[in-house]
Order: C-alpha cells, then sequence, then structure tokens
C-alpha cells in the first residue's frame, strides 16, 4: 500500500510551509513516527515523523515552498525491512562509446592549444613582475592567445581597485521563518509610532539576593535563580500599575489586557524566537525561572511549537547575554512595549554624597505612542527601576525565604 504523506496545519493561519532539510534519503526505509523532515514555518521550525514504517519516496526538494495538505512524500508500507548489514551493490556503467567520443574530442582540443597561450610577452613580463600580478590570471588577446604589453597594462588596476585576497560571496536562501521575521520587524518599525526611553538600574541588591540564595534555591527547585524572575516580576508590577503598556491597538479600538503573557525573546538555532509565559502573574520565582528553562530549551532544540510563541502581552528581549551595553528592541507587534535588558558593568556612580562602584544595567522600553503616552512609559521604566533595585520590599513582600520557596 502507497501512503501519501500531506504536510499537516502546524497552526492557524499558517497555510504554507518550506521544506528545510529532508533527515532521511529518496529509497530510505522510515520507521512510524521517525523524524524525516524538519519544515519551517514562518513562525517556527517543526519535525515531520513518518505517519508509517516503509520505503520512502520524497516528492519535495529542500527549499521547496509546499501548502498545508500537499503531498510531500510518498510510504510504501507494502515494503520489507532491510535486513542489518545490507549493502546496497552499486551499479557498475561502462564508459558508453559517446562517452569516449567526448574524451577523444576533448583531448584533441587540448592537442591543437598553442604553447603560447597565456605566456606573456617580454614587455609584458616586466609589467606584470613589477606589479606582482600572476599571469595565470589573465586571458592573452595576442596571437595563439600570448599575453601582449596592452593586456598587461589593462591588467593593472587603478587607484581604489581591489588586488589580492579573495572576493568570493555566498549567496544563502533565508528560511522562511527569518523571512516572516524580517517582514515583521520592517512592518513594526513603519506602522507603530515607535519611541524609546532609557534608564539605568543598580544591580547591587538583586546581585546580594543571588549571592546569598542561588545555591540553596538551586539544589531544592532544581532550576538557577537567574535575573529573569526578577525582571519579570519587576515587569508585571510595573504593567498592573500602567495598563495601557499591557495593551495593543485593533483596528479602531485599544484592547487592555488583565493577564500578562510575557514573551521572552531567546536565540534558536533558526533565529529569533518569542515563546510566551502565560499568565506570568501568577507564578512564583520559581515558576518564572523554571518555565524560562523549559521554553529556552525547547527553542534550542527545535521543539518549540507555534502555540508556544502565539500571543503575548509583553515582551522582554536580554540582548544583554550577548554583551550589547544599549540598543532600542523594536516592537514586537501586535504589543505596544518591549523591554530590553543590556549587559552588567561596574559603573562609578553617587550614593549619598560619595563615589562608590556599582553594577549598572542600562534598560530600554520601545513603545508605541499612538497608545502610550511619555508620561506613563516614563512612569513604567521608573516602576521597573524601583523594583529592581528594592526586591525584597516589592518584590518579595519583605521575605525572600518565603518569595523563593526556600
Amino acid at each position: 500500500m502507497i501512503l501519501e504523506m500531506k504536510v499537516p496545519s502546524p497552526g492557524e493561519s499558517i497555510t504554507e510551509v518550506e521544506i528545510a532539510e529532508w533527515l532521511v534519503s529518496d529509497g530510505d526505509y522510515v520507521e512510524k513516527d521517525q523524524a524525516i523532515a524538519e519544515v519551517d514555518s514562518d513562525k517556527a521550525t517543526l519535525e515531520l515523523p513518518a505517519e508509517e514504517s516503509g520505503i520512502i519516496t520524497l516528492k519535495a526538494e529542500e527549499g521547496d515552498a509546499v501548502a498545508v495538505g500537499e503531498v510531500v512524500c510518498l510510504i510504501d508500507t507494502s515494503a520489507e525491512k532491510p535486513e542489518d548489514g545490507d549493502i546496497a551493490e552499486e551499479t557498475k556503467v561502462d564508459k558508453t562509446e559517446v562517452a569516449v567520443q567526448q574524451e577523444e574530442i576533448v583531448r584533441e582540443e587540448v592537442a591543437k592549444e598553442s604553447y603560447a597561450k597565456g605566456v606573456p610577452s617580454p614587455a609584458a613580463r616586466k609589467i606584470l613582475d613589477e606589479k606582482g600580478i600572476d599571469a595565470a590570471s589573465l586571458t592573452g588577446t595576442g596571437k595563439d592567445g600570448r599575453i601582449t604589453k596592452e593586456d598587461a597594462v589593462k591588467s593593472v588596476p587603478s587607484m581604489g581597485s581591489p588586488t589580492g585576497g579573495k572576493r568570493g560571496e555566498q549567496r544563502t536562501k533565508l528560511s522562511m521563518l527569518r523571512r516572516k521575521v524580517a517582514e515583521r520587524l520592517v512592518a513594526a518599525k513603519n506602522e507603530t509610532a515607535m519611541l524609546t526611553t532609557f534608564n539605568e538600574v543598580d544591580m547591587s541588591a538583586i546581585f546580594a539576593l543571588r549571592k546569598q540564595y542561588k545555591e540553596i534555591f538551586k539544589d531544592k527547585h532544581d532550576v538557577s535563580l537567574g535575573f529573569m524572575s526578577f525582571f519579570t516580576k519587576a515587569v508585571i508590577r510595573a504593567l498592573q500599575m500602567f495598563p495601557s503598556v499591557n495593551s495593543m491597538i485593533d483596528g479602531k479600538e485599544m484592547v487592555s489586557f488583565e493577564f500578562c503573557d510575557i514573551s521572552i525573546a531567546v536565540s534558536g538555532p533558526k533565529g529569533l524566537m518569542v515563546p510566551v509565559i502565560r499568565n506570568a502573574e501568577n507564578l512564583t520565582f520559581r515558576g518564572v525561572e523554571a518555565e524560562v528553562k523549559r521554553l529556552a530549551i525547547r527553542a534550542r532544540d527545535g521543539q518549540i511549537t507555534v502555540d508556544e510563541m502565539t500571543g503575548g502581552t509583553f515582551t522582554i528581549s536580554n540582548g544583554g547575554v550577548f554583551g550589547s551595553m544599549l540598543s532600542t528592541p523594536i516592537i514586537n507587534p501586535p504589543q505596544s512595549g518591549i523591554l530590553g535588558m543590556h549587559n552588567i558593568v561596574e559603573r562609578p556612580i553617587v550614593k549619598e554624597g560619595a563615589i562608590v562602584i556599582a553594577p549598572i544595567m542600562y534598560v530600554a522600553l520601545s513603545y508605541d505612542h499612538r497608545i502610550i503616552d511619555g508620561k506613563e512609559s516614563v512612569g513604567f521604566l521608573v516602576e521597573v527601576k524601583e523594583a529592581l533595585e528594592n526586591p525584597v520590599e516589592l518584590l518579595m513582600d519583605g521575605s525572600p525565604e518565603k518569595s523563593l520557596e526556600l
């Protein structure tokens, strides 16, 4: 029986996918549920499992865009699994008479070539030697292909012309996911009134908490106490104080959300991915760290699903892990705000009239000025800053042990 395998729908609103890579070859025997291909949608890269066991025949090439429901391969389910150790016998094909004739023609053409081809004249040789140009890189226009003085003069580059070194280039087709990301980023710049406001955060209090509790936290919960839980908690608090930042435009209406679905920008093997922490306002520090870890692992392993990246009311992007000091993050549409975290550097600051060294992080809030005014955007970022600088009081209700479930 020949089974037609069709492209399943990876999610709502997705009508087309791209064959990113075949994980099997034409004619291979595949087992049921074996991953046979990776397909790119405009939101994620997903694995395509074999529906049955049998011999597979591929019907699409890598890089092909195929519609959802289209047949991409056939599986002969009646084929028997080859025994271990069986090796397909290579087919030996003797040279045909035509091939032999073609080889003879080539040899005759080579024999006709003059010994003078590619050899510079004495005057040309002098010019080439002075300029350090290899004669083999030129094509002679003289008799029998000899390189003339004029050929040598023309080959000398003018001022500013590149000489030596490689000047090749490589073209690689962008994946469907990367193309969609590019479209969304351009649309965000063109279709929103995006502005960015900046502030700085003294991370000393969080450093002290992590130093005191991170080992106990990890031993008890099997997850690290990172910065993301503090930032997520601070963002949720600020979103509840400034609901317009937790809103988006839908036509002529502004939609405000009572919940906080926080998108976390992570770098995956196929590019930027933004999985969502659902109802983050209900999670503890442990819950946030566990969910961040789970989503990051799934993104890294290419297992993230479209549903896990759909939605989100606000985004947090941590460019600091790559060393970024300051940036203007681009809004993740249709959201209206995104917080950019950056690297932490020891800098001199003034505390109580004295100059001290403290770990400082610059933070940036990009927002859609169509529904968020400057007062709300600046106020939001100030509240994030204050919560991060006073985490015990503002994020832990005065009890780190209770908040960290220790």
